[in-house]
């Protein structure tokens, strides 16, 4: 495939109540002009754009979305440029939470609905029921919108059908527990994992400020290379336009089919304190199990818990599903073993530093799992993160036994906001899948 260097932009708003829309738009498209004359080929805005994200129970204005499409049409022909914003989108009697596609001649090349509803967005969005890039000039966009992003296999898919390129209009929020620090996992965490995991670049547009004094976002628009490295970021609190040079059309990251782990019939333990180490020689393993003991661990795992290759071994009752680096990479490798109820993975990898620790983070928040992570170099780190992505223990220097508690409990608690569950996300996109692999099959 030939390589081409794309130049892409970002504008980043400021957050406005739907009533205010009209006094508002004029300054994004300003920055959308500003943008193309920057040189962008393409822009992404950020989503509900047009006319908000929290748009409340009153209908959309049908005639105020079409004129700021006009608006952003009349841009992108005078600059002959690609546009991607969030929009509300009326079709079929619904409102969908929506990123449209503007091409260079002012027409609507596609667009993308939102899959993975956030909170409220179900009261007044449908969910989107298709998956597929859509071609522009620039290449071929695999456009998700926000919370899309937290599901490993819907960017996966869409790289899969022949995206070159990730984009998304976000609304990334942020609980504010920390106001000098606007936290939020995917903009902190999982971009850079989506874009290395798949080999394609993510382009992430997002606003900043606050909707109806209850709504905060987060900032930090991103342009991300196919090797995860963050080519630029927005702040945290103001708007503005990024910009950056992203390269296309490389063959993107391909992976075996993963293993089939299936959860033992036996009954899992509901909780248990899980003991673990680098350690490989015997002897260092018999005396830390002895100290395990002493502490009241129910098990110690090692790197020799299990044999050589992927298998679910039993430990102190529960059941984990050790696994290696392949598997981990594999933005699908976990989901079918999670979708089983397998939720404590024990991950034996040769990888090391903070690719690593991104990787496990990324994979237990998205998959609501434990990871364990335990280097093949008997003096690496060995490090537990929890359902939340958080590492709660972990070995360093001469500490060579640590221990976390396992509770089922966190990790039967899927919803990650109000009616927003991660495995009925992940069980929609593999339903998605699916019947794109039955129209391959019937081609």
């Amino acid at each position: 495939m030939r390589l081409r260097k794309i130049p892409v932009a970002c504008v980043q708003t400021r957050a406005a109540n739907r009533e205010v829309f009209e006094a508002a738009w004029p300054s994004a498209l300003a920055a959308l002009e500003r943008a193309a004359r920057g040189g962008a080929a393409l822009v992404v805005m950020p989503e509900g754009t047009v006319p908000a994200y929290v748009l409340g129970e009153e209908p959309v204005d049908e005639a105020q979305l079409e004129a700021a499409r006009g608006n952003v049409a009349r841009i992108a022909r005078a600059f002959g440029i690609t546009v991607v914003y969030g929009t509300a989108r009326v079709g079929a009697g619904r409102t969908y939470n929506s990123a449209a596609v503007i091409g260079p001649d002012g027409e609507e090349l596609g667009h993308a609905d939102k899959q993975f509803l956030w909170h409220f967005d179900r009261r007044w969005f449908a969910r989107g029921e298709a998956l597929e890039p859509v071609d522009t000039p620039v290449g071929r966009l695999g456009v998700l919108v926000c919370a899309d992003g937290r599901l490993p296999t819907l960017a996966r898919t869409l790289v899969e059908r022949g995206a070159e390129l990730l984009v998304m209009p976000t609304a990334w929020v942020t609980s504010g527990r920390d106001p000098a620090n606007l936290e939020n996992v995917q903009a902190d965490l999982m971009i850079n994992v989506r874009a290395r995991e798949n080999g394609v670049p993510f382009v992430v547009a997002n606003k900043c400020g606050v909707e109806r004094g209850a709504v905060a976002y987060c900032g930090k628009s991103a342009i991300v290379a196919a090797d995860g490295t963050t080519l630029a970021r927005a702040p945290e609190t103001e708007p503005g336009v990024i910009a950056g040079q992203v390269e296309v059309g490389a063959e993107p990251r391909g992976y075996d089919d993963p293993p089939t782990l299936q959860l033992p019939q036996a009954r899992k333990k509901h909780a248990a304190r899980l003991a673990f180490t680098p350690a490989r020689d015997a002897a260092s393993l018999e005396r830390f199990e002895a100290i395990a003991a002493l502490s009241d661990a129910d098990a110690v795992i090692s790197p020799l818990s299990a044999d050589e290759g992927v298998c679910v071994a039993r430990a102190g009752g529960i059941a984990a599903a050790f696994v290696d680096d392949a598997t981990v990479e594999n933005p699908a490798g976990l989901v079918s073993a999670r979708l089983a109820g397998l939720d404590l993975f024990v991950w034996r990898t040769a990888l090391g530093g903070a690719r690593t620790t991104a990787l496990a983070r990324t994979r237990a928040t998205e998959l609501r799992a434990y990871v364990l992570v335990l280097p093949n170099d008997s003096q690496g780190r060995a490090f537990a993160v929890d359902p939340d992505g958080t590492i709660v223990s972990g070995t360093f220097g001469s500490f060579r036994l640590a221990a976390f508690v396992y509770d089922a409990n966190r990790t039967a608690a899927t919803k990650v906001a109000p009616h927003t569950d991660v495995l009925e996300g992940l069980r929609a996109v593999e339903v998605l899948r699916e019947r794109g692999r039955a129209e391959v099959s019937l081609e």
